[in-house]
C-alpha cells in the first residue's frame, strides 16, 4: 500500500521552512499596514477582504505543501556568488525572487488580470519582500542559503538559515504586533530614503551582510554572543522590508 504523507505534515514541514518564519513575515505585513496610503489601503482591500497584510504575508510557505505551486520555490530566493552582481550573475532558467517580485508587480499593475491573479501576486509581493531582505535568500551558491551549514543553537540541532529565518525572532518570545511596537520608529526622512532604492539595492543590501552572517569562526554551538551581535541587523531587516513593501504597493496604487 502507498503511504500518503497527512496533510497536516506537510504543513508542518512546510512551515518550518519557512522564510523569516511565521512571525517575522507577520511583522514585515504589519509595519508596511502603517505606511500605506488611504488610496493603497482602499485598493488591497479590494483584493485581501477582511484578511489583512499579515494575514497573508506566509502564503507563499503555506502552498509548499501543494505539490501544483513547485515552480514557485525558486522564486523565494536568488543566487550572488561573492564578487559578482546579480547582472552577472545572470536570472536563472528556472527564474528567481528578483524576476517574480517584478513579475507579480506587473499582474497587480494590469487592468486585465483576474482577481484571483491579483490575490496571488499581492500576496507573494508581501511574502517576496520580507525574503529578500533575509541575508540568506541573496545566497553565495555554496550552501543552499546556508542550509548545509549544519550547527547547534543553544544546544538544539539547526542551521545557519533556519537560525536566521526564526531562531533569533523567536527566542525573544514576542508577538508580531509587539515585535512592531518595539522596532518601529522611523523619521519620515528615513522612510522615504529606504523606499527609494530599488530591489537589487535591497540584494546587494542582503548579499553585504553574508560576511557578518557567516562569522561564526567554526563555532558548532550558536548562544548568546552570536544573538547579541546579529539581534539588531535582524530588526533592520525586518523593518526595511516593511517600509519598502508599503513604498511598492504605494507606487503601484498611487
Amino acid at each position: 500500500m502507498k503511504y500518503k504523507v497527512p496533510f497536516i505534515l506537510l504543513m508542518f514541514l512546510a512551515i518550518q521552512a519557512s522564510s523569516w518564519g511565521l512571525t517575522g513575515h507577520r511583522v514585515v505585513g504589519e509595519i508596511a499596514e502603517q505606511y500605506l496610503t488611504k488610496k493603497a489601503s482602499k485598493e488591497i482591500k479590494k483584493i485581501l477582504g477582511t484578511e489583512s497584510l499579515a494575514d497573508v504575508a506566509n502564503w507563499m510557505d503555506f502552498i509548499k505543501s501543494a505539490s501544483s505551486y513547485d515552480y514557485m520555490g525558486p522564486w523565494h530566493y536568488c543566487t550572488i556568488p561573492d564578487g559578482k552582481t546579480y547582472a552577472q550573475a545572470g536570472t536563472p532558467e528556472e527564474k528567481d525572487i528578483i524576476w517574480a517580485l517584478d513579475k507579480f508587480k506587473l499582474d497587480l499593475i494590469s487592468d486585465t488580470t483576474s482577481l484571483e491573479t491579483k490575490q496571488i501576486a499581492l500576496k507573494s509581493i508581501v511574502h517576496l519582500v520580507g525574503d529578500i531582505h533575509q541575508p540568506l535568500h541573496v545566497g553565495n551558491g555554496k550552501d543552499r542559503g546556508g542550509n548545509d551549514v549544519k550547527i547547534k543553537y543553544f544546544w538544539e540541532n539547526s542551521n545557519l538559515h533556519r537560525v536566521w529565518d526564526s531562531g533569533m525572532i523567536d527566542r525573544q518570545n514576542l508577538s508580531y504586533t509587539e515585535w512592531v511596537e518595539k522596532i518601529n520608529h522611523l523619521s519620515k526622512t528615513q522612510v522615504e530614503a529606504w523606499q527609494n532604492d530599488d530591489v537589487l539595492a535591497w540584494a546587494a543590501e542582503s548579499m553585504a551582510l553574508r560576511n557578518s552572517v557567516y562569522s561564526i569562526d567554526n563555532e558548532t554551538n550558536l548562544t548568546y554572543r552570536y544573538e547579541y551581535d546579529h539581534l539588531a541587523q535582524v530588526e533592520r531587516r525586518l523593518l526595511q522590508a516593511g517600509v519598502r513593501l508599503a513604498g511598492v504597493l504605494n507606487e503601484i496604487y498611487d
